[in-house]
């Protein structure tokens, strides 16, 4: 989801389907409004786009109205849009110069020349402009004109959101909390800085993350104690929290309420960071207890409950098994069927790219319950994923070839160790070659986890450049790796989001290798789990020493290594990897292959031409890193030496004889 935050940069959008709201709370209401508006976008090949206000427009025309209250500040309000699969959200600073525009100027300057919309979805009782001259029969002037289409919420539909809002505001003042997330259709949320508190709660074993809450118009949760989640850019921390709101009374009575949350099974330096609670249940009120030793036992009888909740209330993740499909349906006759019958509840979308054969149809057909993205055009693997997952909603994203049969259960074991491993952002599973037995043998893509050398040059446990070993249950056993194969990519959703996805520049090959390295850079693992098991048929899609695909490969590992090694190993590695790069040229012209001669020599010059390009996503890169690093990088799955001249001078050909001496 694209953010916009300043009317005065540029922005564009394909086929907007707009929407004009404050979607204070984002519940129940809004969500049947923004499915419409959604809906309307897939159909037209366009965008949906919220437009909403910072502040909220009551707290600037009324300031001293005391009894109004948000349930969303602006950062909770766009986090709940991005988990409803809204494409773009625009927060437009609601200042003085702004709400005196007159309703000409609005619809004109505003609504026509920033964003030309195609659709624009409003409440019938929508009003704008100075003195709130504009209405829907103002809009539907400039429709009747040609410049959108006007799509009308009707009045009992507004009357709803109105009613859903206040009840909502009403539920949470009495502490009907299971009311309030059944209104809203999510649990209700709260975010905050951590700063240092007393540091009383880590004395008695409870440390506790201090929230400040500095938004005076939103609305406060009654005193007490609450089971809840606790999120670090989307991504849970431990496994829940106890959340306390009140003074503190057997402590220090503060003076305001205060806001903390110990998190279960966490141990991790958050100051400074944002964190977003998810409130579950009500626990039991504030209270006043004779000193610490009583307080340590009460919150141990609150951890005994909380933890019991939390283990029933264990979120189901929605999973989104994405196939990205290039006219290869034969390839979707032949491995989608496994699909569907062992991805118990999981989403299967198919994404096209734009195929020139009749895959579409054979879906549209054969699989009416598979939902399709027509990405209309090739977009290549890297683009077209990002392009089709900024429209899938779901927690975990499961990007899978269309030419890999999974197996029965193959989900299981890696959402469970998922579950259990949040400092885990990506897995992937054991990858057999299809269609090899006696022995079945590794293949090329993944293997069994992904590993690179000083060197950048990426290799597998099971394979090392073009020798694939049998399976014979020696790497069966669980290991966090350096990179995981993009034939069955398991990766958290949010960490997708927050890492900007795959390069899309790299257009196929190597841009799973660059997002773990990135991913891994700021302290997640990345693991390969054998006892998931699929079959990839492998080069079905490019042969393995196709020049096209040679060209990737060497060019887009070169992109990584200049997007995240040191700068003081940049300095000479560049220059190891043109002469390295050059043997391998010399090796493909001795066998003949003067095309792949070529293609390595064009792979350099795209590269050299291309690097302020890629100095420019390093320093994003390394502001992104700055931003959601949570440990110290995550160098797992590294070769010290050159597998290079371990496999070609020493004849090393197994992953295992690497760290024999």
């Amino acid at each position: 989801m694209r953010i916009f935050t300043n009317l005065d940069q540029s922005f564009s959008f394909r086929n907007a389907v707009i929407t004009i709201g404050s979607f204070d709370g984002v519940h129940l209401g809004h969500q049947r409004i923004l499915e419409r508006v959604n809906n309307l976008a897939r159909e037209h090949g366009g965008e949906s786009v919220v437009i909403t206000f910072d502040p909220h427009p009551r707290t600037v025309l009324r300031p001293d109205d005391q009894h109004f209250k948000l349930l969303t500040t602006t950062p909770e309000k766009i986090s709940l849009l991005e988990r409803y699969n809204i494409d773009n959200v625009v927060v437009t600073p609601f200042t003085p110069d702004f709400f005196q525009l007159s309703a000409q100027a609005y619809v004109e300057e505003f609504l026509l020349k920033k964003f030309n919309p195609r659709f624009i979805v409003i409440g019938y009782d929508h009003r704008f402009g100075a003195g709130r001259e504009g209405n829907l029969e103002f809009l539907k002037k400039y429709e009747a004109a040609g410049h959108f289409n006007l799509i009308e919420i009707p009045a009992q539909e507004i009357d709803e959101l109105a009613i859903s809002s206040s009840r909502i505001r009403k539920a949470l003042d009495a502490g009907h909390l299971d009311l309030v997330n059944r209104l809203s259709g999510h649990p209700f949320v709260l975010s905050g800085e951590v700063e240092h508190g007393n540091h009383v709660g880590r004395t008695i074993g409870f440390p506790t993350a201090n929230l400040k809450q500095d938004n005076p118009f939103k609305i406060r949760l009654p005193n007490g104690i609450y089971a809840a989640r606790v999120f670090l850019d989307n991504q849970q921390l431990g496994k829940g929290g106890m959340l306390y709101i009140g003074h503190r009374p057997t402590v220090d009575n503060a003076p305001t309420p205060v806001t903390e949350v110990n998190i279960l099974d966490f141990d991790g330096d958050l100051y400074g960071k944002t964190l977003s609670v998810e409130v579950l249940e009500y626990i039991r009120p504030d209270q006043r207890l004779d000193g610490l030793e009583a307080l340590k036992a009460q919150i141990e009888r609150d951890k005994t409950a909380i933890t019991s909740i939390l283990n029933q209330q264990r979120p189901t993740e929605r999973i989104a098994v994405v196939i990205l499909n290039y006219n290869t349906r034969r390839h979707l006759e032949q491995y989608l069927p496994a699909v569907m019958q062992h991805s118990e509840g999981a989403d299967i979308i198919v994404a096209d790219n734009g195929s020139p054969d009749d895959s579409i149809a054979f879906l549209e057909k054969n699989y009416p319950q598979v939902r399709i993205i027509d990405l209309k055009q090739n977009y290549g693997f890297a683009d077209g994923y990002n392009r089709a997952l900024e429209q899938v909603e779901a927690d975990i994203y499961v990007a899978l070839n269309s030419d890999v049969e999974v197996t029965p259960d193959w989900m299981t074991p890696i959402l469970e160790f998922m579950r259990e491993h949040p400092e885990v952002g990506i897995v992937q599973p054991k990858i057999l070659a299809w269609g090899k037995h006696d022995p079945e043998i590794f293949e090329y893509a993944g293997a069994s986890g992904g590993w690179m050398d000083a060197l950048g040059y990426p290799f597998c446990r099971g394979r090392i450049f073009s020798h694939q070993e049998p399976d014979q249950g020696q790497y069966d056993t669980p290991q966090a790796c350096f990179w995981a194969s993009g034939a069955a990519f398991f990766i958290r959703a949010g960490l997708y989001k927050t890492f900007g996805g795959f390069d899309g520049d790299y257009f196929a090959h190597n841009e799973e290798i660059d997002l773990c390295w990135r991913v891994k850079r700021a302290g997640y693992q990345v693991w390969c789990m054998p006892s998931s098991v699929v079959y990839h048929l492998g080069g079905g899609t490019l042969e393995y020493e196709n020049p096209r695909k040679v060209f990737l490969n060497f060019r887009n590992s070169l992109y990584s290594i200049l997007k995240n090694e040191s700068t003081g190993r940049l300095l000479w590695l560049i220059p190891v990897r043109f002469i390295l790069d050059g043997v391998a040229g010399a090796r493909f012209a001795a066998k003949g292959q003067f095309s792949a001669v070529r293609a390595i020599i064009q792979a350099h010059f795209s590269f050299y031409s291309n690097w302020s390009k890629t100095l420019k996503k390093r320093q994003e890169t390394n502001e992104i890193l700055r931003q959601h690093r949570i440990e110290k990088a995550d160098s797992t799955g590294t070769y010290s030496g050159s597998v290079v001249a371990a496999f070609y001078l020493l004849q090393k050909k197994r992953f295992s004889d690497l760290f024999k001496s």
